[in-house]
């Protein structure tokens, strides 16, 4: 969620931030609203003020009034009892009309909300305007010794390669048909050295954030209320993309949702909390399976397990004070954290700076990280891919945006305790990815037999086995 008082103050620069990120707002309506709101508040604290006033004033008064009352006959009587009656009847008067007002405010709140929450987080200026993923600009790229961009995998390896549901199928390592079976399309079932090497990514990648950098490992729940959806900066405009439980007919009390990410789980830990700035940065990092419908991705990668329904994740968050400055340095690591897991693993990939148009609706700057897949890619006449690059991490870099929605502060001063609060600031990335990430591992290292050499580093993660068939 956006400042609403920095929109106040330059409403221009989230009017163009939306028009970057190509969403349609209406910050008009909002601050017509939110103009509307505060008048009615501030007619309604004026009321306050009047009541606190009769409330001090009206005993006093009425004493008065009552010992005049006394002696009072005729029209005297009436008057004096007609101003008591009216003093006495003020309160309720009042009380009356700030309800009324408290009425209004609440019918104004939902729509002002739902705006609100709409509005997207402006992109730092830095980042490249573009309207899709085709303008996204690669920032670098890596590749182990020996492999060359320029030449074709037939002309590095010295044979064709093969794909990596053909590796699965020689070497038994997923069921495809069985996955369709039980859950429908995009559904697979990992099986054997399958299992175990999806198992081993998933391990090297938790341990590494652990012992080599620090992270607090978390178990977080995959089943969240849309607090936690909407919080994180999920909902409401990516609902169409998450798997909702209906619990609220069932007498469940709410609906539940399964989150695509552990980000959700990770960030809603210390929703609605005042946190001790001396514990920060907060490192944590998860394992969870996560859960997306693909909305919209009809016909798009179909086959493999490249986009799936269901898939497991390391995901890396980090949670500190407001403060530019650290966050693009903790984003910088992040970074270089997954660029060293890729290294260590030998996959050739790039860094590519994702453009305003890319970025979604709470990220100030995102940079994706693409492996190299060679069966992606065109295809040439003799039905050989040319290989192509494939999305497997995104770091993402949002300020307060998530915190704000999530009511997530810290008392500045530490442990004084004397300070103002502040919204603190956070930053996300994915570790790994699996099954996406055995695409690139299968298919990279396959030899000319069609056996797959294990990577060096997850060999103690797979008994020591050195090759899968």
């Amino acid at each position: 969620m956006i400042d609403l008082k920095a929109l106040r103050d330059n409403p221009e620069r989230f009017a163009q931030g939306a028009q970057k990120k190509n969403y349609s707002v209406d910050i008009d309506a909002l601050l017509s609203l939110d103009e509307r709101k505060r008048a009615l508040q501030s007619e309604q604290e004026s009321m306050r003020a009047e009541q606190k006033k009769l409330s001090k004033e009206s005993g006093p008064k009425l004493g008065q009034l009552m010992g005049k009352l006394k002696n009072a006959e005729g029209e005297e009587r009436a008057a004096i009892e007609a101003e008591v009656q009216s003093i006495k009847s003020a309160p309720a008067q009042l009380k009356e009309k700030i309800a009324e007002l408290d009425e209004q405010i609440n019918a104004i709140e939902p729509e002002l909300r739902a705006i609100l929450l709409s509005i997207p987080l402006p992109p730092d200026d830095d980042v490249p305007v573009g309207k899709t993923s085709d303008d996204n600009v690669e920032i670098s790229r890596w590749a182990p010794e020996g492999w060359d961009y320029g030449k074709s995998f037939e002309q590095n390896k010295g044979f064709k390669a093969r794909s990596h549901m053909e590796l699965c199928e020689m070497h038994g390592l997923v069921d495809f048909p069985r996955g369709v079976k039980l859950a429908g399309s995009r559904s697979y079932i990992l099986c054997g050295d399958g299992m175990r090497l999806h198992n081993a990514i998933l391990r090297f990648a938790i341990d590494t954030m652990v012992n080599s950098h620090g992270f607090t490992p978390m178990s977080v729940p995959v089943l969240v209320r849309e607090e936690a959806m909407v919080g994180t900066g999920f909902f409401p405009g990516g609902k169409d993309q998450a798997y909702e439980v209906n619990e609220s007919t069932r007498g469940g009390g709410s609906d539940m949702y399964l989150t695509g990410t552990g980000e959700v789980g990770l960030m809603g830990l210390h929703q609605d909390e005042i946190l001790d700035e001396s514990e920060f940065p907060k490192k944590y990092v998860t394992v969870s399976t996560c859960f997306r419908r693909e909305a919209g991705a009809a016909g798009k990668d179909t086959a493999g397990l490249y986009r799936i329904h269901q898939f497991d994740k390391v995901e890396q968050v980090i949670i500190d004070v407001a403060d530019e400055t650290k966050s693009r340095a903790h984003h910088k690591t992040m970074i270089g954290i997954v660029e060293d897991l890729l290294k260590s693993l030998g996959l050739p990939h790039r860094l590519l700076q994702c453009c305003t148009g890319d970025l979604g609706v709470k990220n100030a700057d995102m940079v994706d990280i693409e492996c190299w897949m060679p069966s992606r890619g065109e295809v040439d006449a003799d039905g050989t891919p040319s290989g192509e690059f494939g999305e497997t991490h995104s770091a993402s870099r949002l300020y307060d945006f998530q915190c704000r929605r999530l009511n997530m502060r810290y008392r500045e001063g530490g442990e004084s305790g004397k300070g103002a609060t502040t919204f603190c600031h956070s930053l996300n990335n994915t570790v790994a990815a699996s099954p996406r990430i055995l695409i690139p591992i299968l298919e990279m290292y396959q030899n000319e037999d069609g056996s797959v050499t294990i990577p060096e580093a997850l060999r103690p993660y797979m008994n020591g086995d050195t090759q899968i068939g």
